[in-house]
């Protein structure tokens, strides 16, 4: 649409989304000579990046009106950063919604195309510039890279413009506006219009200009689109290259095309060709090397625009990888070969500026997807800067390029009813705004060779004009599928995606469909929601890969928590959620659900999937190691299998190898060790490493390990007493002592359990133990309202009482049992017995019997409370990284340690975390080695070890909500449940990882010094 009367109306009417806005095209560069192509920085281009002025506005009625007028002078305006968001820069506030519109309850708003009049922020941009002498000679563009939600542009108080979609490019001409010297230009951004009903993502509602904005201008003959298609034969060897351009300017002249390898060969080329307004070239290439995300090889394509002298006008540097993405016999197929996505979604996001993210952002990302085998990412659930499908291309990475589409809360309503007014269903006042987007999308993307799927959008349920939008995907583009989550909940037009594609479908859904004659291939665009401590199970969703050919992989959610960086009351920096800026409504602190934490670090889920998403599985056994190499292109001589052997977690040797598998295969390597090893426990491990580096990690980095846990048995030998000392016994009317040389422990009557324990008379508890059955819980315990089910277990931590109390003396032993009674039943009972040894140590034994009609427990252990100045710790058991009963595939055995406040994960919502599986012994120390050493006596157990209790960490809903340290908090336990995360908002834990309550639960170990010399 062209108009030169900007409208406020625009706002609220549908059809219309753009004024005087460019036509879409391809995000190519172009220069003016071979040596300013090499620079890589475009010289007939100006950022506007930096300081501009500003006013900030309630509604539209207090916004500055005229402000784009010349006689207006806003120079006196304050300061705003562009690019950035209005709402992190101290105007207005930031908003977080998954679901619901951000004005609901707010706003007299029902019912779509409607928007809030009383508070629709507007902010007033004003930038006076002058243009540089580059760009003086030709037609001058403005172009903004993202503005949220819908803007309207002035240049020297002439109107220019008006577009809406939020992360689509906005492109307008200047030409007849500019003038010499100082310009001035206007730009009024609303946060609120039409476009967001057609935004509503799981995201922070911000607004403003957050992506760069810059003027560009082009040479006489300028090639304004290009699309770059390889199509290879049946043999995935040889290519027709077809480069369809679309020029503008004088057609005088000619084009010519040189295609080059990576180290600058030519391997084809078209000579000139007279010059089109639309144009074909193409080159016959033969042997070519494939890009895949295993080797994302790229060649360069340089196209030549000359006048009609011969002199070169215009040079296009273009990527290009070959490559055939296609669905064959029901399987989406890479270069013929069935593909496994091993993917997570990601929304642009950085803690303090929000979804205006800077390439060295985008740049950290990527090499973290590498290095954590991730090989697959969604743009949940809009386009993203264009750099980074360069990265993408250029580090291997696949991707499925997302429409801005999400309606959802115009259809998942509480009550279960889809309403009529559900978007964009087959309503035509909205179908060509968002074609426009789908255009926008593929028009500027077609030519990242990563994109291997185009998404019609998210959630925004079916109908007409999505199906549209999906046809329109197939004629503009053949060399890609298309995708649609939301035909699972309205079939009407199942054709509209090439893929079943589900969210938070459970393992056995998904076997369900998979085993019933399925008509497409399967893949979970979002699965294994992290939220928090999460991520347990997700073993069960990565088994079916080598279980069913149509099973092709899925999509964490999600990549990078939400969350926003702020100050409390008292000046300290903390991440905030939603509801912390008064924001409402709101969806608390459901935003952080990355697997990376918001300041960019990662969390201790990523252990768990880099481990399930490698594609060289390492099968260890106690004489060698199958080597399987699932990637489908490479071999494996980019790495070095390294080896080592250690006994009780001790290494004894370490060795390295060149094994070649070729892609697909599976070869099983020999390992020979000494059949006279010492008695112990060993492990064996395997690690396959890059053996060159690499752009995203240095030589030596691991992609892949394995391990396999063996014991060798001792050569039974007749044993020698030990001498013994003497131990006295010392009964007081309230208390028992026992106490040696350099050793004492008093056992309380009245306070019913283990009062003292000292070593050369320093007291190393602070409390009396006591069996525990809480844990903090996690957003997944929340989310199925696991504390309304078991929160009893809660009452029985806090309540217990001691009903009897048992006094055994030996020669050389004495035990004191104590029986708890729990505050559920007569019947529940726990007993503790600590049996004290001339050799100085205790052995305690901590047995529930169970019960019948109780709910699960969140965990059977005994809590140990020690001084904080024992504030690190050293264990051999699983790690490095926390684990749990369902989220320990990833964790290895092997001795860590680790400082005690570093053991609290950074969850936003504090929460349980910091757990061991297989513990074999700890040591909990101060700063000079000394502590106390727990020993697992029948079978290993479960630690958590923390500055604060479960209780504290459940009552505090931010972390600068937690007390100061006191003390060091040891929870040895036989088990704890699992952590989930088919969802967080009903799905349980997995009943494998549940603790029955009606089940005997034991566990057993020893209590001793800690020495300097502890292995």
């Amino acid at each position: 649409m062209n108009n030169d009367k900007p409208d406020i109306s625009w706002l609220q009417d549908p059809t219309i989304f753009r004024v005087n806005r460019l036509d879409a095209h391809s995000d190519h560069s172009y220069y003016t000579s071979d040596a300013e192509a090499k620079q890589g920085v475009m010289q007939l281009r100006q950022s506007l990046n930096g300081n501009w002025k500003f006013s900030y506005a309630r509604n539209p009625q207090s916004r500055v009106k005229d402000f784009y007028q010349m006689d207006v002078d806003c120079r006196c305006w304050e300061d705003i950063k562009v690019p950035g968001h209005i709402q992190l820069q101290g105007y207005g506030r930031p908003q977080y919604s998954n679901l619901t519109y951000p004005w609901d309850g707010n706003s007299e708003v029902n019912h779509p195309p409607q928007i809030p009049q009383d508070y629709n922020p507007v902010g007033s941009y004003v930038n006076y510039f002058t243009v540089n002498q580059e760009l003086q000679t030709g037609s001058l563009y403005l172009s903004f890279q993202g503005v949220e939600s819908a803007f309207f542009v002035w240049l020297n108080g002439r109107f220019i413009g008006y577009s809406e979609s939020s992360f689509n490019p906005a492109e307008f001409a200047l030409s007849d506006a500019i003038v010499k010297g100082i310009n001035k230009l206007a730009v009024e951004v609303y946060q609120r219009s039409t476009g967001s009903w057609l935004e509503d993502q799981d995201f922070w509602r911000f607004s403003g200009i957050f992506r760069d904005v810059y003027l560009y201008t082009t040479p006489p003959i300028h090639i304004f689109d290009l699309f770059v298609k390889t199509d290879l034969d049946h043999t995935y060897r040889n290519a027709e290259l077809k480069i369809d351009l679309k020029l503008q300017g004088e057609k005088k002249g000619n084009v010519s095309a040189v295609l080059c390898d990576h180290l600058g060969n030519e391997v084809g080329r078209v000579p000139e060709s007279k010059i089109q307004e639309h144009m074909q070239l193409r080159i016959h290439c033969r042997d070519v090397r494939l890009w895949s995300a295993e080797e994302p090889y790229l060649y360069l394509l340089k196209l030549i625009v000359r006048d009609e002298r011969g002199q070169i006008i215009e040079i296009v540097p273009q990527q290009v990888g070959f490559r055939k993405f296609e669905i064959k016999e029901k399987q989406m197929c890479l270069n013929g070969k069935r593909i496994v996505f091993k993917g997570v979604n990601r929304h642009e996001f950085d803690c303090r500026r929000g979804r205006s993210v800077t390439r060295q952002d985008m740049l950290w990302d990527i090499k973290f997807l590498k290095q954590h085998n991730i090989n697959a990412v969604r743009t949940s659930h809009y386009p993203n800067q264009s750099y980074w499908y360069q990265l993408c291309d250029e580090y291997g990475v696949y991707v499925i390029d997302e429409n801005n589409l999400e309606t959802h809360g115009t259809w998942q309503l509480h009550n279960g009813t889809v309403p009529e007014y559900v978007l964009p269903g087959d309503k035509p006042e909205w179908h060509d705004s968002v074609l426009d987007r789908a255009r926008s999308l593929l028009e500027r993307d077609k030519n990242h060779p990563s994109v291997l799927i185009w998404s019609c959008g998210n959630e925004s349920y079916g109908g007409k004009t999505i199906f549209d939008v999906s046809e329109y995907f197939r004629k503009a583009d053949s060399s890609r599928i298309v995708h649609y989550e939301g035909i699972f909940h309205d079939r009407t037009y199942n054709a509209t995606s090439d893929i079943e594609s589900r969210m938070y479908a459970r393992v056995e859904e998904i076997k369900d469909y998979l085993e019933n004659d399925p008509e497409k291939p399967y893949i979970s665009c979002e699965y294994m929601h992290a939220m928090g401590n999460s991520c347990g199970g997700f073993h069960e969703y990565t088994a079916l890969e080598d279980q069913y050919p149509l099973y092709q992989g899925g999509f964490i959610w999600d990549y990078i928590d939400q969350f926003l960086m702020t100050k409390n009351r008292y000046g300290k920096r903390v991440l905030a959620y939603g509801g912390d800026f008064d924001d409402r409504p709101n969806d608390d602190d459901f935003c952080g659900d990355g697997i990376v934490y918001a300041e960019r670090s990662p969390s201790p889920k990523v252990q768990e999937i880099k481990y399930l998403y490698q594609n060289i599985k390492l099968n260890v056994c106690r004489d060698g190691v199958e080597v399987k190499n699932q990637n489908l292109f490479i071999d494996t001589s980019g790495y070095e299998l390294e080896y080592s052997l250690n006994r009780e977690g001790q290494e004894i040797m370490r060795h390295r190898l060149l094994v070649v598998v070729p892609a697909g295969k599976s070869q099983f390597v020999q390992l020979r060790f000494s059949d006279q090893l010492p008695a112990g426990e060993y492990t064996l491990n395997a690690a396959m490493k890059l053996k060159q580096s690499t752009r995203w990690a240095d030589r030596g980095y691991p992609v892949a390990f394995g391990q396999f846990v063996f014991q060798q048995q001792a050569t039974p030998t007749a044993t020698k007493p030990s001498a013994s000392r003497t131990m006295d016994v010392i009964h007081g009317t309230f208390n028992l002592g026992v106490r040696t040389d350099h050793f004492s422990v008093i056992f309380s009557r009245e306070k019913k359990g283990l009062l003292s324990l000292r070593y050369h008379g320093r007291e190393f508890l602070k409390q009396v133990p006591m069996p525990m059955f809480w844990r903090a819980l996690t957003d997944n315990d929340n989310g199925c309202r696991f504390g309304y089910q078991s929160g009893l277990w809660l009452q029985a931590s806090l309540f217990q009482r001691c009903i009897k109390t048992r006094i055994v003396e030996e020669k050389d032993a004495v035990t004191v049992v104590y029986t708890y009674q729990l505050p559920l039943s007569n019947q529940a009972t726990v007993d503790v017995s600590y049996t004290v040894r001339p050799e100085e140590t205790i052995d305690v034994s901590v047995d529930y019997y169970g019960e019948q009609g109780l709910p699960d427990l969140p965990m059977f252990g005994i809590l140990l409370r020690m001084d904080a100045d024992f504030n690190q710790f050293r264990y051999y058991g699983k790690g490095p990284e926390e684990n749990y009963s369902d989220r320990n595939s990833g964790a290895r055995l092997g001795i860590f340690e680790k400082k005690v406040v570093d053991n609290v994960s950074k969850y936003a919502i504090p929460q349980e975390s910091g757990n061991r599986t297989g513990v074999r012994w700890v040591n909990v120390l101060d700063d000079h080695g000394e502590g106390l050493r727990f020993e697992a006596l029948d079978q290993p157990f479960e630690l958590g070890i923390s500055p604060f209790t479960a209780f504290e960490l459940q009552n505090a809903r931010h972390v600068d909500e937690l007390p100061e340290i006191h003390y060091t908090n040891v929870t040895l336990a036989a088990r704890q449940m699992g952590v989930g995360g088919d969802d967080s908002w009903g799905a349980p834990v997995h009943q494998a990882y549940h603790i029955d309550a009606s089940d005997h639960l034991h566990f057993a170990f020893k209590i001793r010094a800690a020495c300097p010399d502890d292995q």
